[in-house]
């Protein structure tokens, strides 16, 4: 699996908190370079750290989610351009280093 973020912000949607309307999606290059062909699930703003998993995120990849969130994040703060989405990475990967 070649895994990325993806990154969508909805401007249309009113009805959304500030944030709340950017999604972050993990996608698999090596089934498509195209979404929604190479969608795997989105990423949770919360990840457990005990054997229950929650999301299809931690039922997907188990005990290396954090691991795997931390280094999508990362590569996606990298290679991000819009400030609003680069802001809610970082606050995601501060949740995650908590």
């Amino acid at each position: 699996m070649k895994l990325r973020l993806q990154t969508y912000k909805r401007n249309e949607l009113t009805d959304y908190s500030r944030n709340n309307y950017i999604r972050l999606v993990v996608v698999d290059l090596d089934r498509s370079k195209d979404y929604p062909a190479n969608f795997v699930c989105i990423l949770p703003k919360n990840i457990t750290l005990n054997d229950k998993h929650h999301t299809k995120f931690e039922r997907k990849f188990g005990d290396k989610s954090l691991e795997l969130a931390k280094k999508l994040l990362k590569r996606a703060l990298r290679d991000e351009s819009d400030g609003e989405i680069k802001a809610e990475i970082r606050k995601r990967l501060d949740q995650l280093e908590l």
